[in-house]
Order: structure tokens, then C-alpha cells, then sequence
């Protein structure tokens, strides 16, 4: 069972039926937040969606993004705004400060193998959870919109779940349930971390007396506010505080005092709220993802600040982690530790934005001091080497699990190579299933995976684009487990270990 149905929750239990396990998913919301949130996804989440057949409709909404931009750009046109301009491809940001894409070294090889999918980005966090649901549909997802996550009572064998609509058996509960997790209160996980300090506002709204408000990010005395990328996107930060009552609903009146005070523009007027949240620099993080049969993902298990937009994208992680792992030690076919990898693997990474969004509060802050650091870096951001850095840290694109074996490709994400018959490594994917590419025709390698054909697909391929690649094992996740430029039998072996490791035993094998 899944509590939130939003798009960490949907995306592992869509997975969760890709692997033919039954899931119910629990959701208080009796419809899709749209409420304005995350609005682009990472390198490591539009490879999750490319590996499952998503990429159409990931296109399709960044198109519509796109259309929002120009829109924004036209409007400040017509306005009479000044220094009105498209501007240089964009490569991402850090504390609002822009990394321009003309200085990005794309010849780094982090940059390379990501095939289509390294083409979107631009992906609104409302137009991911439609997408994740229409496929829960497909795939059977058994979503129940309404319905409350009241309590449980977790054993041994399994979890009592309490809901406002009766009780439920489940043999595992995953708290996908957001920052303020019922399922991480009631299961008792501690949740150290460091306290709010700044009051962010992020909202759609219907304006008047914009055309004195600079476009993108902007720093003044009083604080931070970031007007676009489409008509009417308004966010301001500022730091005397978190706010009084984070759960008020946030007013048009609230919202333009706070823009007032932040932009210095007094002509600015706010008539109607379309959508609106407050956020905070609250940064939390559960030491481990999973206590017995309860697991967490996505905020349930970190909250930070929204800067540098790696929440969403840290939870797809997550569900895509945990999902073959948690459907494998259901069907009982998990080697033993394998449900304990998902912390191992997950947290260092939920440590690292933890980290990286606190640097970003301390950059932004409206002082002498962080006036003068953030000076110093946006010089550093105007050389390739710095813009690379960064670009590289905020699309995830160097991302490793530290894994066994000494290959290159060995823990990071498997790159999309062109296949002889047309098809690229992606195309293999769709099913959830591991991938054994078998690129040097090597009968010891097909022998090494006999016993694995409902768990891994065995491909016997060429790959002209990389002739000194042997052989490549490709976890569910997309993760390389293994990976070879020769033949020969320490190479078997290694693979040999590499299957039982993430796969379990083969089939027909003794245990």
C-alpha cells in the first residue's frame, strides 16, 4: 500500500504494477493538486519516464511550457518593459544565479548517453502527476481519491492500515505522503534536521503594474523575489522568519504586500490568486528510509527548500529505487539485503540537496556578506568550467550508487546506446524487467544469466557507436550493475556476482 497519491506515490506504484503486484494508493485529495509547484524535472527523471515509454507526453507538456514562456515574454513586451529578450539557452540555476548554456562544456562525457530524453526538461510538476495517472489506469493502480491514512499497526507479517473509509490488510506501507508525513509521525521515524529561518511564497496571479518588476531572479534589501517564466508567476523569499501559520490560505492581499516589500515596486497590484503556497528553508532528513515494513519516499522522507528544483525529482528517484526492489522482496525473489540497498543508495543523495539547498538560503540572504559571496560566485558562473560544475549538480547528470566493479559505467545511469537492430537500450526497458546486453555475440555471457528470464531480458546485439563495450547488466531502475569491454572468465564471474547480487539465485539453482 501507498499513502499520497501525488507524483513520488504514483510513479512507485506504477512500478509496483509493472512488476504485477497488486497496490492500492491512498490519497486525501479528491483530485490533482494544482496548486503551482515544481516546474522542471532533471536528467536522472525524464530518463526514469524515457525508460517506460513516458517520453511522448513528457514532450507534449514541455511544449506547453514553452508556449507559457513566449507568452510571458510577449506580455512584457506589449507592457513596454525594457530589455525584453530571449534569453541564452538555459543550463539551469543556483540561488537564482543563471548558468548560462553557451558556456557549457557539452563535451564532458556526464553529458553524453542520455538519448532523447536529454532533450526535456521543462516539465510542470501538475502536468508529471496526470501523466503518472492516466499510466496508474493503464497499469490497474487501484487509486482511491478521499480517503484519509488515519493510523496503522505494523508487524511482522504485515500492516493494519486504518482509513477514513475502514480498515485495510497490506504486507508493506509506504509513506509518499509529503513533508509533513502522517505515516513518518505515527511510525516514529526521527527526523533531525535544521529549523526554518525564511518565508518563501510561490503563486499564479491575475496583475497590474508588473512592468516595474524585473524579469527572472533579483536581489534587493529586503529579500528575493523571481517574476516568470510564464504570465502571471510571482515568488518572493523573505528572511525575518518562517511564517506565523503555514496552512492559512494565502491571500491576494498577503501576496502583494510581500511583493511590495520585496521588489520595492509600489504600483504593483494583485486582483486574483489562481494558485498559491508558502514554503519554508525547513531541511529534515529521516536516517533511515525504512523501519521494518514501513518505508518512506520523497518529502515524506527529506524536506529543503524548493531552490534548485531537486525535491520532485529527488522523490522520482526514490520511487524508481525502491520500486523493483520492494516488488522483488514481495514475489520473494530478492537476494538478501536487497530492500536495505534503498537506503544506502537513496540517502547520500537526499544529503547532498539537504546541503546544497542551505547553501543556497546563505547566498540569497539580503546581507553585506552573502552580497559579497554571491559576487564572487557569479563571476565564477561566467567561465565554462563553473557553469559545467553546476550544470552538472543541478541535472544530476554525475550521479553514482556505489556499487562493486571497477568499469567506468559501473553505478551510474546506463547510457543510451544505438543498437544494431535499430532499437535503442531504452527500448528494452519498458517492462521493468533487468537488461543483459549481450554486445560481443559471447556465449559465456547468455550462460551466466541462464535461470534469470523472468527477472532479466537477454539481448544479443551489436552497438557500432561503442565497438570496445562487451556487455552491459542494466538493473530496473536504469542503474549500470555491471559492464565489461572484454570477454573472457573474470568477466562472467564478475557478471555471474552482479545477477545474484541484484537478481537473487537463478533459477533451478541450488539456494
Amino acid at each position: 500500500m501507498v499513502a499520497g497519491g501525488g507524483p513520488v506515490g504514483l510513479m512507485l506504484a506504477c512500478e509496483l504494477a509493472l512488476a504485477e503486484i497488486p497496490v492500492v494508493v491512498l490519497e486525501r485529495l479528491t483530485e490533482v493538486d494544482t496548486t503551482i509547484k515544481a516546474g522542471a524535472i532533471n536528467s536522472p527523471s525524464s530518463e526514469t519516464f524515457y525508460r517506460r515509454g513516458m517520453l511522448p507526453g513528457l514532450v507534449e507538456a514541455q511544449r506547453a511550457a514553452f508556449e507559457k514562456f513566449s507568452a510571458f515574454l510577449r506580455q512584457r513586451q506589449d507592457a513596454g518593459a525594457s530589455s525584453v529578450r530571449r534569453p541564452p539557452k538555459f543550463a539551469g540555476h543556483f540561488a537564482g544565479i543563471m548558468l548560462r548554456g553557451d558556456l557549457l562544456d557539452e563535451s564532458d562525457p556526464d553529458f553524453d548517453g542520455h538519448g532523447p530524453a536529454g532533450e526535456v526538461g521543462l516539465v510542470p510538476q501538475e502536468a508529471l502527476e496526470r501523466l503518472l495517472g492516466a499510466r496508474a489506469a493503464e497499469l490497474g493502480v487501484d487509486l482511491r481519491r478521499g480517503v484519509t491514512l488515519t493510523g496503522f499497526d505494523a508487524g511482522d507479517d504485515g500492516v493494519h492500515v486504518h482509513t477514513s473509509e475502514g480498515s485495510l490488510r497490506t504486507g508493506w506501507l509506504v509513506g509518499c505522503d509529503g513533508g509533513r508525513s502522517t505515516v513518518r509521525r505515527l511510525a516514529g521515524f526521527p527526523f533531525p534536521g535544521t529549523a526554518p529561518e525564511i518565508t518563501g511564497r510561490q503563486a499564479l496571479v491575475e496583475m497590474t503594474g508588473a512592468e516595474g518588476l524585473g524579469a527572472g531572479w533579483n536581489w534587493t534589501e529586503t529579500g528575493t523575489y523571481v517574476h516568470g517564466p510564464m504570465p502571471g508567476r510571482i515568488l518572493t523569499v523573505e528572511f525575518d522568519g518562517p511564517p506565523a501559520d503555514r496552512e492559512a490560505p494565502v491571500t491576494a492581499e498577503e501576496l502583494e504586500e510581500s511583493l511590495r516589500k520585496v521588489s520595492g515596486v509600489p504600483d504593483v497590484r494583485i486582483h486574483k490568486v489562481l494558485s498559491a503556497t508558502r514554503f519554508t528553508d525547513n531541511a529534515r532528513q529521516v536516517p533511515d528510509y525504512r523501519s521494518g515494513r514501513v518505508l518512506l519516499a520523497g518529502d515524506a522522507a527529506h524536506v529543503h527548500s524548493p531552490f534548485g528544483g531537486q525535491g520532485l525529482n529527488l522523490g522520482i528517484g526514490d520511487a524508481m529505487n525502491l520500486g523493483w526492489k520492494l516488488a522483488a522482496t514481495v514475489r520473494r525473489r530478492a537476494p538478501e539485503g536487497l530492500l536495505d540497498t534503498y537506503t544506502a543508495e537513496r540517502h547520500p543523495l537526499g544529503a547532498w540537496v539537504l546541503e546544497w539547498t542551505r547553501a543556497q538560503v546563505a547566498l540569497m540572504r539580503p546581507e553585506s556578506h552573502a552580497r559579497a559571496l554571491r559576487g564572487v560566485l557569479a563571476e565564477l558562473t561566467g567561465t565554462v568550467t563553473a557553469t559545467t560544475f553546476f550544470a552538472k549538480k543541478i541535472s544530476g547528470v554525475g550521479q553514482r550508487y556505489d556499487l562493486p566493479g571497477g568499469h567506468p559505467l559501473t553505478g551510474r545511469s546506463a547510457p543510451d546506446l544505438e543498437l544494431s537492430d535499430g532499437t535503442r537500450l531504452a527500448d528494452h526497458l519498458h517492462d521493468g524487467r533487468g537488461l543483459l546486453l549481450d554486445l560481443a555475440d559471447d556465449a559465456g555471457v547468455r550462460a551466466a544469466a541462464a535461470g534469470y528470464g523472468g527477472r532479466v531480458r537477454v539481448v544479443t546485439v551489436g552497438c557500432p557507436g561503442r565497438p570496445g563495450l562487451a556487455g552491459l547488466l542494466v538493473r530496473p531502475d536504469g542503474c549500470t550493475a555491471w559492464a565489461a569491454d572484454s570477454g573472457g572468465p573474470d568477466t562472467r564471474d564478475e557478471l555471474a556476482a552482479a545477477l545474484r547480487s541484484w537478481f537473487g539465485t537463478p533459477d533451478g539453482a541450488a539456494v
